[in-house]
């Protein structure tokens, strides 16, 4: 007797559990056609479209020397943070020393004919004026002091020009930064014309992150916004997605938009500012900006509740009649991988099944289930799988 209790609730137990095993998607065959749906309706919604970027410094200066020279000193290491002035290389300084010098002696030499031609101009008047010498004897003397005025001045030119090639011998950072690389090693020939540079100076207090919008994105822009530069001001906060995957901890903000579209591939570059507290960020990274959006009056949907095929989707719609509806929907490509926004072939108001659709066909009569519903019918399917293998439990769990 006892033996033929068992066989009966074992029997009852593999008949419980065939009805509970089936459907797809999650979804267990509760034996009534019976599947979760959900009634759809207008909300806003947040989305995030990134964008391939380029980090830039605020200023990224190439340094290159302005006369011919060996480097006779290199007083930075790359990666270095220097300031405005601060001297950078030393080219050998030798001969334009020499040249400097020469020409502070000629600019002596020109100053002291200058100062005799003065004399004798002056004394030329006096005797002119006293009639001892002629107008020939006095525009003479004028001319000589004319002339001497003359050298005076192309000297002094000439040492300015000196000093300053002897200058040029000290390579100065133009403006505060980092050092980038150093190509050039001591004692090597440089000159203006050096096909490299002897390093870049990055500013990156701030760094400058482009990327590229669409021609139909700037027009969504401008014509939303009320204008380009009405949509720079109220354009939200971005963010920038690292070449590792992480986010940079700092939110930037769009800063600029060129006023130009690249015919070739139809984008304008946009350009977006971080702060660079850090010196996380480098000059030369690549990236990706993140740009929020909100979508209002969105049909936001769970991807459980539509089926991709190759390009195309579609969602099962429930009629008055609880027949399904095979329905192709427009999905927006940007999503976070729970939920689908849906851009067109559904309605506010209208009903569709979210769990289980594979298993449907069209005009498919279905008994409707709230999501509520659906998931407590799923627990306690679950607590009869893990009940099977325990007489006891399987007794509690049908009440027994």
């Amino acid at each position: 007797m006892k033996q033929k209790k068992m066989f009966i609730i074992t029997a009852l137990a593999a008949a419980v559990l065939a009805s509970c095993g089936g459907g797809s998607q999650g979804k267990p065959n509760f034996g009534d056609n019976e599947y979760a749906v959900r009634t759809v309706k207008a909300q806003s919604a947040e989305l995030q479209t990134s964008y391939p970027a380029t980090v830039r410094g605020v200023q990224d200066v190439e340094i290159r020397p302005k006369i011919a020279g060996f480097i006779t000193k290199i007083n930075v290491k790359e990666g270095q943070s220097v300031k405005k002035g601060q001297v950078l290389f030393v080219i050998d300084n030798v001969t334009y020393e020499a040249a400097a010098r020469q020409a502070k002696a000629a600019v002596n030499s020109a100053k002291a004919q200058l100062n005799t031609s003065k004399l004798t101009y002056e004394n030329s008047k006096k005797l002119f004026d006293n009639k001892v010498i002629g107008d020939f004897e006095l525009q003479s003397a004028q001319n000589a002091y004319e002339s001497a005025k003359a050298a005076f001045a192309q000297a002094e030119a000439s040492y300015v020009s000196a000093k300053q090639n002897l200058d040029f011998c000290y390579v100065t950072s133009p403006a505060n930064g980092v050092i980038g690389e150093l190509p050039y090693k001591v004692g090597a020939l440089v000159s203006s014309s050096s096909q490299q540079p002897l390093t870049t100076v990055s500013d990156n207090k701030t760094m400058q992150v482009y990327f590229s919008l669409t021609e139909k994105e700037l027009m969504g822009l401008s014509h939303s916004e009320g204008g380009v530069e009405s949509a720079i001001k109220d354009f939200p906060g971005v963010k920038l997605q690292l070449a590792d995957g992480s986010i940079y901890g700092t939110e930037g903000h769009v800063a600029a938009v060129s006023g130009v579209i690249d015919a070739a591939t139809g984008t304008v570059q946009v350009r977006a500012d971080f702060d660079n507290p850090g010196q996380k960020l480098k000059s030369g990274a690549s990236g990706s900006v993140i740009v929020p959006q909100t979508a209002q009056d969105a049909i936001v949907i769970p991807q459980s509740a539509v089926m991709q095929v190759q390009d195309k989707f579609f969602v099962y719609v429930v009629g008055k009649d609880n027949k399904v509806k095979y329905t192709s929907v427009t999905v927006n490509p940007e999503n976070d991988g729970k939920n689908y926004i849906i851009e067109s072939g559904l309605k506010s108001g209208e009903t569709i099944v979210v769990y289980g659709v594979t298993g449907l066909t069209d005009g498919t009569e279905i008994k409707q289930l709230t999501e509520a519903q659906y998931a407590e019918k799923l627990q306690k399917a679950e607590k009869l799988g893990e009940a099977q293998g325990d007489l006891n439990e399987f007794k509690k769990a049908m009440g027994k």
